[in-house]
């Protein structure tokens, strides 16, 4: 018994710690930065965070440690990202905490357009995100089972003649396709590899493109018809 208390407060105080490194404010707004999945500079993270170059270096020596963001050295420059798709899914989930009205009222035209489709990491989030996951649900795809996605026999068949290759996605040392809160719409879409290649996809094809400097994803007019054609999905932004 002694040892399982020990045990347990280790892990306790583990979790403090992590709690803590991600609640300060200035580290939290940069970790929610790299929510885009894209690499930054310390300087870059600084002007996001407002704070010092020397300040920021503090930060990411700390998050590193933690193991919660990773560096990755291009010539003179180094380049920050967050260190897996687990710190991604923790830190968006954690954005589900915030109440729903809270939500609900902050619709200026710029929160619309991210609300309807942005980036989570490596994969789609957003209105547009929930609506596919309903549409392959529907169309027998793929099925839930507890907090994961399973292609069916007809789903993998499907995504192949879209060209997304199922077998060589169960091959990724990583989560095929989970469930992730989208805490904009309180519903799940899909992440994992699954949810990467379908973001890939879309970008590849020209039905969406990422908006610069920012998480939101834009619809195109390509994009819009085929999301009818192939999804039975009217999307537009409320």
């Amino acid at each position: 018994m002694l040892f399982i208390h020990i045990c347990t407060m280790e892990v306790e105080d583990d979790f403090s710690k992590i709690a803590t490194l991600i609640g300060d404010k200035a580290r939290s707004i940069m970790l929610w930065s790299l929510l885009d999945g894209k690499a930054y500079t310390a300087t870059e993270l600084a002007v996001s965070a407002n704070i010092s170059r020397q300040s920021v270096s503090n930060h990411l020596s700390k998050l590193m440690k933690a193991k919660l963001v990773a560096v990755e050295k291009q010539g003179r420059q180094r380049y920050y990202r967050l260190a897996s798709e687990q710190v991604a899914q923790v830190i968006e989930s954690m954005a589900s905490l915030i109440p729903n009205q809270k939500v609900e009222t902050r619709k200026s035209p710029e929160a619309q357009k991210l609300a309807f489709a942005r980036t989570c990491y490596d994969h789609l989030a957003g209105k547009l995100s929930v609506e596919l996951v309903t549409s392959l649900i529907e169309k027998n795809v793929i099925i839930l089972c507890e907090n994961d996605y399973q292609v069916t026999d007809f789903g993998k068949n499907w995504f192949e003649e879209l060209g997304i290759e199922i077998d060589a996605l169960r091959t990724k040392r990583r989560s095929f396709a989970h469930k992730c809160m989208d805490w904009t719409e309180r519903k799940h879409h899909i992440a994992g590899a699954l949810g990467a290649a379908i973001l890939e996809h879309f970008l590849k094809n020209d039905w969406i493109r990422r908006k610069q400097n920012t998480r939101e994803i834009v619809l195109t007019a390509l994009g819009e018809m085929k999301l009818v054609n192939v999804f039975n999905i009217t999307a537009h932004i409320e």
